[in-house]
Formats: C-alpha cells, sequence, structure tokens
C-alpha cells in the first residue's frame, strides 16, 4: 500500500530548457527541477562554466554553449533538445545582463548588448524552442521586480524587462489556445553572478540593497532557492490555470 505522505516528484518525466542556467538562478533551478524528477538542458555563454555547472548537476543534465543574441546559436540549442528529448515541456528564459550607467555615458555598443542579451535573446529563445512544445507546456521569462519602476543610471536595464514583462502579456494570449502557458518571474534583490557585473560600486551596490532591504516587509534578501521555488510552481501543474502573469518574488518592496 503507497504511503498518504508519498507523491510523486512535481515535474517527473518532464523536460526543461534554462538559458543562463550555468549560475544563479538557473543554475539552482536547474538542480532543483532535477529533484523534481525533470531532465534538463542548460545553455551558458562560456564552455568552462558550462562544464562546471554540468559536474554539479549529474547525469539528468546535458549543456550546450550558446549566445543567445546569435540566432544560429539559438537554432543549435533547439537541435539538441530535440535530439536530446524530442520535446520540451518547459522553457526557463533565463539569461540576462544590467548594467548600470548614467544617460551621458552610454554608447551605442552598450545599449545594442543590453537588449540584444534581455530583449532580443528572450523573444528568439521562445520561437527557436516553442516547435518543440505542446499543449500543458510552460513558458517562464526573467524579468524583474523593477520592470515598472525608473531609477537614475537604470534606465536600459528597467527597460528590458518592462520589455519582457510584456512578451509574457502578449505571449501568453498567443499561445493560450495552444495550451502553452506564459509567466514572468520578476525576482527583487537576490546575490548572484549577475549582481557582480552590474557596473556599479560595491559601495553604492551594498547601498541599494540596504535600501532594499529596509523598504521590503519581509526585510531581508532573497535567495537562488527562494527563486527556483518560485520557477518550479511556475513550471509544475500546481499553476496550471495560471498564465500572462507576473509573479513578483521581492520580499513585499515593490507593492507596499
Amino acid at each position: 500500500m503507497t504511503s498518504r505522505n508519498t507523491r510523486l516528484p512535481r515535474l517527473d518525466g518532464k523536460t526543461m530548457v534554462i538559458t543562463g542556467g550555468t549560475s544563479g538562478i538557473g543554475l539552482e533551478t536547474a538542480r532543483r527541477a532535477i529533484e523534481e524528477g525533470a531532465r534538463v538542458l542548460i545553455a551558458g555563454s562560456r564552455q568552462e562554466t558550462v562544464s562546471e555547472a554540468l559536474e554539479k548537476l549529474g547525469a539528468s543534465a546535458t549543456g550546450l554553449v550558446a549566445d543567445v543574441r546569435n540566432l544560429d546559436g539559438l537554432q543549435e540549442l533547439a537541435d539538441k533538445a530535440k535530439s536530446e528529448f524530442g520535446r520540451v515541456d518547459i522553457l526557463f528564459a533565463n539569461a540576462g545582463l544590467g548594467v548600470f550607467a548614467p544617460i551621458e555615458e552610454i554608447d551605442e555598443a552598450a545599449y545594442d548588448k543590453q537588449f540584444d542579451i534581455n530583449v532580443k535573446g528572450v523573444f528568439f529563445t521562445v520561437q527557436k524552442i516553442l516547435p518543440l512544445m505542446h499543449k500543458g507546456g510552460s513558458v517562464i521569462l526573467t524579468a524583474s521586480a523593477v520592470n515598472e519602476k525608473g531609477v537614475g543610471t537604470g534606465s536600459l536595464y528597467f527597460a528590458t524587462k518592462a520589455a519582457v514583462r510584456s512578451f509574457a502579456r502578449s505571449l501568453a494570449a498567443e499561445l493560450g489556445p495552444k495550451g502553452i502557458r506564459v509567466n514572468a518571474l520578476s525576482p527583487g534583490i537576490v546575490r548572484t553572478h549577475f549582481s557582480q557585473k552590474t557596473n556599479v560600486p560595491e559601495e553604492a551596490f551594498e547601498g541599494f540593497i540596504d535600501m532594499v532591504v529596509g523598504q521590503a516587509p519581509l526585510g531581508r534578501e532573497g535567495s537562488t532557492e527562494d527563486m527556483a521555488n518560485a520557477v518550479l510552481f511556475l513550471a509544475s501543474d500546481e499553476s496550471s490555470y495560471m498564465t500572462a502573469a507576473d509573479l513578483v518574488i521581492d520580499g513585499g518592496w515593490m507593492n507596499v
């Protein structure tokens, strides 16, 4: 007899593709998804980090070096998912970059890089993986808790995340008739490798963290585990009637 406390893993038999899957939220999500029964394909921008992540994740994970700005690279990712899995049940379009600078210091190259990774990369990741997805599929896009906010020196980053949040709305409307859900995940303050690439001096960044933590009702920073929990919820059947939503996980900072 099966115990009442025994449950199947939430993602039992599912397949999942994660961009930006070699560190931070992406890597923790991959780890948790595997624990919940999924097979996972992670993508990262460097072979070294992909290899290191795969060593941590074990046999249920495979990986590929792919630059989300490059459509040929994204097609390779889709081809890899097809050859490994045959189908994709969950797509976590998580790769992103945030560089903060005054408007006077932003040149065209900086503008293009941030929009190409955060906006173009997200859109075409979905486009390339979509043919492998079917009814019951879940697409999760990493936006940010700041997607409705404005802060000096954050104009590019905040705008890219507002675009990602908008993608979740329109793509949910477009893909809903196919039975595919699309939601955004909007993290608050989480210390990851991403935060080390913001171009913000350490003292200023710590000051920003202190401000956010001081204003947030829960009074603490978020963790990669907090974010992975949210992604697994959006990926699983527990959120089967949820689409076009923005799941803000920020300790309450944006909503008070």
